[in-house]
C-alpha cells in the first residue's frame, strides 16, 4: 500500500488534488482512497488530505500517521513538522520557488520542487492572495511518480478541467526539479494524536493549547521599531522619545542622562530652541502636540546632574570659541577623556548664548549652570584670548587637534544712514550699556535677533518699537511664539516694508510686493516706489543676519564647525555640529598618530545621515489614546514683563503629566496591551523583551490591532 499526506490551506484545492491523485492511480487499475480533514472551514486555514493506493480493496479509513510520501501545497507550511511519522525513502513534493538542494534540513530525503504558486497566478487560477494550485501540483506529482502527460491531460479533461488548468499542469510537469539531499535521514517524530477533551473545571484550562495551531496562520505578528518624527527632526540629535518616556515615569534623572548623551545644554535648549520636534509631533493630528521644550527645561532645572568625567588620555585638543558649538565639542571631547583647552575672545564664556539672547529668555543662572557643568569635566577655559590666523597656527603646533567655532562675526547692513547692528545692540543690553527711554525704535529684520532686539528695547523704556519686515509674518524665520509674545508686549509689526534712509528723526520706508520664489523657496520682495511712507525713528537697529569671518581659516590643519562652517543659525544645530566634530576628532586620534584624512573630511566633522523609517499617524492606532490638552506652563503677563528682564516663562509645575501625553510613536513603551489582549496567551514578556510562540499563534492580529504605537504589525508568512 502507498500512503500520502497532503498539507495545504483552504482555497488552494488540496482536497480536490487528493482526489485527482487517487483518480490517476485508479485509471491504472489500482484501488484508491482520498479524503480531507479541515482544521477550520475558511480560506487560508490549514488542511490535511490523505491518499491511499493499493492493489486490494482498502478497508482502513483512518487518518494516515506514517505516510510514504508527503506533498506540501503552501510554502509557509514547509518545515520539519511535515516529516512527522514520514517513512524514509519516500518523496517530499513541495510547492516552492527554491531548488531541492536548498532544503538541507531534509537530509537523506528525495525532494521534488515546483513553483506551483507562480504557475497558477500566471495562468489566472484563483487570485494572487489565494492561488488555486491543485492542477499545477498534479502535473509535478504525475511527473515525479512516472505518469505521462497524456495521462494527466486525459484525467483533467475527464473531470472537466480544460484550458488554463491543463496549461498550468503542463508547465509544472515540465519544470519540476528533483534531487536527493545528502546525509542520513533524521528520525521523524511520530504524528501527534489529538488532545483529550477537557471540562470547564479541568486544571489544564487556561494553559496554552495542547494542539500546535501555528500552521493555521497565513500571517504572523512581528515587532519593529520606527523613528519618532521628533527624533528625526531634532537639530541637536536628542533621543526625544527616550527622555520623554523617562520623564513620563517621573524619572527625571534618567531623562537628564539621556539628554546629556547628545547635548550639554538641555536647560538652554528648553528655553530658546525653535523646537521643530513640537511642530512635527504626530499628536497634532489628534489634539495638540507634546510640549517637548518645556519638558526638557523642567528636566534640566529639576533633575540631579551627574558627576563629571575627568581627562585621562594623553592627547590635548584646543577649541576656539565658547558658543554652543565650541562648548558642545569641548564637552564631548572631555567626556571621552581628552584634555581640552577652550579659547574665548570675549571676557565671558558663552558666545551668542551670553551676549545674543536676552535674560528674559535665557537667564544668566541657567546658562552659568550648564557652562559650569562643561568646565567640571576638566576643561581649561581662557577668556580675553582672541585667536587670529597667526595665533591659530601656533595653537595647532601645541595641540593634537584644533576645533574652530567662532560663529558669525560680520553683520549684514543696508546703506540707510546711521544704524546699530542687532547683535552689537544685544551685547550692549547684556552689559547694561544702552539707554532708550522715550525713544522711537525701529528694527529691520525678521529673525530671532530682530525679535529679541525689539523686546529688549521695550524693556529699556522705548516709547515705541516697530519691526519692519520685507515679507509676511508667516515667512519670518523667528520662533512664532516669540513673535506672538513681542506683539502682546506692544511691539508693532510692519509687514512688506523696507527701510530706505534716515531723514532726521524719521525713517523713510517703501512697501514691497512679493515676486517669484527665490532659492530659499520664499517669494522675492520687490520695492514699489509709489508706496513710500515714513515712521518716527530715533534709533534704527539692523538685524538682517550675519556671516562668518573666514580670514581665520587660512590653510591650517584644523576642524571647523558651528555657524562658522554651516550658518544654520540655531543653538541646537550648533550643538550637533560640535558633537559630530568631537566624534570625528576622537576617531582620528584613536586611529591615526597624526593627520591622515583629506581636507574635505576636516571641514566640519559631520557624519552621514542614516535613512530610517519615520512613524506617521498611519502607523498608529489613534483610537486607543485619550484626548488631553497640552500643559503650557506658566508665564508672566505682558503688562508685568514688558518693563523688566525677568524670565518670561516660568515653566511646568510637573513635567510628568505632559510627558505622559507622548504617543511614543513607533517605539515600544511596555504598555502590555499586546500581551493582555492575546486570546491564546502565546505572547510572553521577560523584562522589556516580548516573544511570540509561533507554534501556537493563529495569526488573528489582535495584538497588532491593540498596539497603539505601531510596534506590532502583521506580516505575511
Amino acid at each position: 500500500m502507498i500512503e500520502m499526506t497532503l498539507y495545504g490551506r483552504g482555497g488552494q484545492g488540496g482536497v480536490t488534488l487528493a482526489k485527482l491523485i487517487a483518480m490517476a492511480w485508479f485509471s491504472r487499475g489500482k484501488q484508491a482512497q482520498a479524503f480531507g480533514v479541515y482544521a477550520a472551514e475558511r480560506s487560508g486555514a490549514p488542511i490535511q488530505a490523505y491518499v491511499r493506493v493499493d492493489d486490494d480493496e482498502i478497508t482502513n479509513h483512518n487518518q494516515i500517521r506514517e505516510p510514504d510520501h508527503v506533498i506540501v501545497l503552501d510554502t509557509t507550511l514547509i518545515g520539519e513538522a511535515i516529516l512527522a511519522g514520514a517513512k524514509a525513502g519516500g518523496w517530499i513534493i513541495l510547492n516552492t520557488p527554491k531548488p531541492p538542494s536548498s532544503f538541507s534540513a531534509f537530509r537523506g530525503r528525495r525532494i521534488a520542487a515546483v513553483d506551483a504558486t507562480s504557475i497558477a497566478i500566471r495562468h489566472g487560477l484563483g487570485t494572487r492572495t489565494t492561488p488555486i494550485v491543485n492542477t499545477a501540483m498534479l502535473g509535478a506529482i504525475a511527473r515525479t511518480f512516472g505518469f505521462s502527460f497524456d495521462e494527466v491531460r486525459a484525467l483533467l479533461e475527464d473531470r472537466g478541467y480544460r484550458g488554463n488548468n491543463i496549461d498550468a499542469a503542463k508547465e509544472a510537469f515540465d519544470s519540476v526539479a528533483a534531487a536527493r539531499i545528502d546525509g542520513e535521514p533524521a528520525a521523524a517524530e511520530p504524528a501527534r494524536n489529538a488532545a483529550p477533551t477537557t471540562g470547564l473545571l479541568d486544571p489544564g484550562i487556561g494553559r496554552r493549547p495542547a494542539i500546535r495551531t501555528g500552521s493555521w496562520a497565513t500571517r504572523r505578528p512581528e515587532r519593529r521599531t520606527l523613528t519618532p518624527p521628533c527624533n528625526a527632526v531634532c537639530p541637536a540629535g536628542n533621543d526625544v522619545q527616550a527622555f520623554i518616556a523617562a520623564a513620563a515615569h517621573g524619572d527625571y534623572d534618567r531623562a537628564l542622562a539621556v539628554l546629556l548623551e547628545t547635548s550639554p545644554f538641555p536647560g538652554v535648549c528648553g528655553r530658546v530652541c525653535p523646537a521643530p520636534c513640537m511642530g512635527s509631533c504626530n499628536r497634532h493630528a489628534f489634539d495638540e502636540g507634546v510640549n517637548v521644550r518645556e519638558i526638557e527645561r523642567f528636566v534640566a532645572d529639576n533633575a540631579r546632574w551627574p558627576d563629571p568625567v575627568l581627562p585621562w588620555r594623553r592627547e590635548r585638543v584646543a577649541v576656539v570659541g565658547s558658543g554652543p558649538a565650541g562648548m558642545s565639542a569641548a564637552y564631548h571631547l572631555a567626556r571621552s577623556g581628552y584634555h581640552v583647552s577652550l579659547f574665548e575672545g570675549s571676557d565671558e564664556l558663552g558666545g551668542v548664548l551670553r551676549n545674543g539672547i536676552p535674560g528674559y529668555r535665557l537667564p544668566k543662572e541657567a546658562l552659568d549652570r550648564e557652562i559650569g557643568f562643561v568646565l567640571m569635566h576638566g576643561v581649561n577655559a581662557y577668556v580675553d584670548s582672541f585667536v587670529s590666523a597667526s595665533a591659530l597656527e601656533e595653537i595647532e603646533k601645541r595641540y593634537d587637534a584644533v576645533f574652530v567655532a567662532t560663529g558669525l562675526q560680520r553683520s549684514r547692513s543696508l546703506p540707510v544712514g546711521p544704524a546699530m547692528q542687532g547683535i552689537a545692540f544685544l551685547d550692549r543690553v547684556h552689559r547694561q550699556d544702552v539707554v532708550l527711554k522715550g525713544q522711537h525704535i525701529v528694527v529691520a529684520g525678521g529673525g530671532n535677533t530682530a525679535i529679541d532686539a525689539a523686546r529688549s528695547a521695550l524693556r529699556l523704556g522705548a516709547s515705541s518699537v516697530r519691526i519692519l519686515y520685507r515679507r509676511r509674518r508667516a515667512e519670518m524665520p523667528a520662533i512664532d511664539e516669540e513673535i506672538s509674545a513681542a506683539l502682546a508686549e506692544g511691539v508693532v509689526l510692519e509687514e512688506l516694508a523696507l527701510p530706505e534712509r534716515i531723514d532726521g528723526d524719521h525713517l523713510n520706508c517703501v512697501r514691497v510686493i512679493l515676486g517669484e520664489p527665490d532659492e530659499s523657496g520664499r517669494r522675492t520682495p520687490i520695492a514699489d516706489p509709489s508706496t513710500r511712507f515714513a515712521v518716527d525713528c530715533d534709533q534704527l537697529i539692523l538685524a538682517l543676519g550675519q556671516e562668518p569671518d573666514r580670514s581665520i581659516a587660512g590653510n591650517t590643519n584644523v576642524y571647523f564647525g558651528g555657524d562658522f562652517a554651516t550658518n544654520e543659525g540655531t543653538v541646537a544645530a550648533a550643538i550637533t555640529s560640535g558633537r559630530k566634530a568631537a566624534e570625528h576628532i576622537r576617531a582620528r586620534l584613536s586611529a591615526l598618530p597624526a593627520g591622515g584624512e583629506s581636507a574635505e573630511e576636516r571641514v566640519s566633522g559631520n557624519g552621514a545621515t542614516i535613512a530610517t523609517t519615520i512613524a506617521t499617524t498611519g502607523d498608529l492606532h489613534l483610537n486607543l489614546f485619550q484626548h488631553a490638552p497640552r500643559h503650557r506652563g506658566s508665564a508672566l503677563p505682558p503688562q508685568d514683563r514688558r518693563h523688566n528682564f525677568l524670565e518670561v516663562h516660568t515653566g511646568l509645575a510637573d513635567a510628568s503629566l505632559e510627558a505622559q501625553r507622548c504617543f511614543s510613536c513607533g517605539v515600544c513603551n511596555t504598555c502590555d496591551r499586546c500581551r493582555d489582549h492575546c486570546p491564546d496567551g502565546i505572547l510572553t514578556r521577560a523584562g522589556n523583551d516580548y516573544r511570540f510562540d509561533y507554534d501556537y499563534c493563529k495569526g488573528c492580529g489582535v495584538c497588532a490591532s491593540e498596539c497603539p504605537r505601531g510596534v506590532v504589525v502583521m506580516a505575511e508568512i
